[in-house]
Order: C-alpha cells, then sequence, then structure tokens
C-alpha cells in the first residue's frame, strides 16, 4: 500500500544540506489523503498575490517569529490557506530544502491527511484547490522538461498538466522528490529524458 511505504521511507530519508545561511525561510505541506489510491492535495495561488500568483503551489508560506520550526509554519500555513487542522495531519517527515527564485529556503513537510475533510479556502489567497493521484506522477506523466542550472549543477525538473493545471517548477521537483524517495519512482532529475517524455525546455 503506497501510504505505508510513505510512512516506512519517508522518514528513514536524510534531506539534502544546502547552504542557505542569512536567507528568510519558509515551510510547505505536501498533504497527501491516507487512503487506498491517495491523492495530492494542491492549490492554485490568488491571482492578487505579488509573488507565485495564478500558481500551483502546496499550503505553505514564510516562517513567522512565533514558529517552533518550519513544521509548525507548514502546519499553521496549511490551517490559514485552506483550513486544515493541525490535529488532522500525520506529519510523516521533510524533504529537501530548496531556494527558491525569489531568495527564499523553502523546506516541505509530508502530511497524510484524511480523504474527506473540510476545506476553506482562504480567498485572500487561494483561489482554488484541487487533488491529483499519486498514480498520476508515478507515470510521470509529464508534458515537458525544464532545465534548471541549480547549485552548480544541471537540474532535468518535469512539469505536468492535470485538468487543466500546470504544476512545474520547485512544485514539481518537490513531488519527483518525493515520488522518488517514497515510491523508487526513478524519475531522472539530473539527466535529460528521451525524447518520448516529453519535449525539453531551457530554463537558465
Amino acid at each position: 500500500m503506497l501510504v505505508e511505504l510513505l510512512r516506512q521511507r519517508v522518514p528513514l530519508h536524510q534531506p539534502r544540506e544546502i547552504d542557505a545561511s542569512g536567507l528568510p525561510e519558509a515551510g510547505v505541506l505536501i498533504p497527501l489523503t491516507g487512503s487506498a489510491n491517495p491523492e495530492v492535495i494542491l492549490t492554485v495561488r490568488s491571482q492578487r498575490l505579488s509573488t507565485h500568483s495564478g500558481e500551483v503551489a502546496f499550503p505553505g508560506g514564510r516562517r513567522d517569529p512565533g514558529d517552533i520550526d518550519l513544521c509548525h509554519t507548514a502546519l499553521r500555513e496549511a490551517h490559514e490557506e485552506i483550513g486544515l487542522l493541525p490535529e488532522l495531519v500525520e506529519v510523516v517527515g521533510p524533504m529537501d530544502s530548496l531556494v527558491s527564485r525569489y531568495g527564499i529556503k523553502v523546506t516541505p513537510w509530508v502530511g497524510i491527511v484524511p480523504e474527506v475533510f473540510d476545506l476553506a479556502p482562504n480567498s485572500g489567497e487561494i483561489e482554488e484547490v484541487f487533488r491529483v493521484p499519486v498514480e498520476f506522477f508515478l507515470d510521470d506523466r509529464r508534458e515537458m522538461t525544464h532545465r534548471i542550472d541549480y547549485q552548480g549543477r544541471s537540474w532535468y525538473v518535469p512539469s505536468y498538466r492535470f485538468a487543466g493545471h500546470k504544476i512545474w517548477g520547485l512544485t514539481a521537483l518537490m513531488l519527483a522528490e518525493l515520488m522518488n524517495v517514497a515510491f523508487d519512482a526513478g524519475i531522472a532529475l539530473h539527466a535529460p529524458q528521451d525524447s518520448g517524455a516529453g519535449r525539453q525546455e531551457d530554463k537558465r
């Protein structure tokens, strides 16, 4: 069962260390439903926001001074953005931190959530909440591949399209890494994909 693999493997993962001293920090939650066919919960950010407007993202945001740690940040922001109560989240563990194009160190936390819960999207921040089956990402149904030069090496990041939503950038990279860590998906991130896996676009 996929959820059991998630529980077993994510806590064993040792997140990659990055040199991000002095950068502001953010925490995001990667929520997956604890069902037989788990789904990833994603948001579409409001067009009125100054950064990442209209983009697909995980619930999350910048660390507040009162946050105990970045897990607390991720849970607090998920509650504020989509109404997900922290007590409904079974936190499994962190994934690799990344630095956004705005110079923010972002740490994703994986959490298992109920298949059904009351959603209350914050209209000031969130335009839409939607779900994507984990199997969609395991099958690596990419639309194209973005080449990103990051921290001295090239990353070949999948870009997906699901139900009209474009899932790309850091969000897609976090998803691909989670699929590899938890489910041995074998999504290559440091080598070009075969031509049959979607055309490539250089994003240097």
